[in-house]
């Protein structure tokens, strides 16, 4: 058993080494931009964990490589969107998904800048943010300057996670690699559920506003009508 794992490791060190592991992982990052299921994080935090563990790939490449896929693939998520929209294909249409799509479209007229710099960090979240971006007309400008914000932020982010793997098994790249993507999948749950609760909070905030906006105007108006009805003047 010890001397497959060691062969495995070797196998991976030596995989990682590779030239064309860098074109590879631009391509996961920019799929990963308008399909979700394609695990980019994991490979990301991988590749760093074996770059501290091991030494290679080249750490700083691997940072500067996410970041160009994950903006690429944003701003590509984006141009779809402005293109067909958020709801012409069938896995755009399913409950969940839709559900993104119409929260997104929500949020951007709110709170457009934060909710791009946020959604990059969920999977789906950032495919319904961009796209939804684009179908609804946002500023692409705006939208490049905050997505370029985000994929740095984001590529820092995870290889952060895998280097400090790749120091915890310093003699264990293979095992470092693995924790890494643990801790990735773990922290991802952890700010999905967190930003979500903190946007229903804020949601709740401003429908509370609106309510008391709503109401205040309402009263102000029944005031008016029941005076001039009576004839009284209107104080100003």
């Amino acid at each position: 058993m010890q001397a497959f794992m060691d062969a495995l490791n070797v196998f991976i060190i030596d995989a990682a080494a590779q030239w064309w592991v860098y074109p590879l992982l631009f391509a996961l990052c920019l799929i990963d931009g308008i399909f979700p299921p394609v695990p980019s994080e994991s490979v990301v935090v991988a590749l760093a964990a074996l770059a501290v563990s091991a030494g290679v790939p080249n750490i700083w490449l691997v940072i500067a490589i996410a970041a160009a896929g994950a903006m690429a693939g944003d701003n590509i998520a984006y141009l779809i969107g402005r293109r067909i929209g958020s709801n012409r294909f069938k896995w755009m249409q399913r409950p969940r998904v839709a559900s993104a799509f119409a929260w997104a479209r929500k949020e951007l007229d709110r709170r457009g800048a934060l909710l791009i710099l946020s959604a990059r960090y969920i999977p789906i979240g950032r495919v319904a943010v961009n796209m939804t971006a684009g179908a609804t007309g946002f500023h692409h400008r705006r939208f490049v300057f905050f997505s370029i914000i985000a994929g740095i932020s984001w590529s820092l982010y995870s290889v952060g996670i895998g280097a400090l793997a790749g120091q915890w098994f310093h003699d264990h790249s293979l095992l470092a690699a693995g924790l890494a993507i643990v801790i990735a999948l773990a922290l991802g749950l952890v700010i999905d559920h967190g930003l979500k609760l903190l946007y229903k909070r804020k949601a709740r905030r401003s429908h509370e506003a609106e309510d008391a906006a709503s109401a205040t105007e309402n009263s102000a108006a029944t005031s008016k009508s029941a005076q001039a009805r009576t004839g009284t003047p209107v104080s100003h």
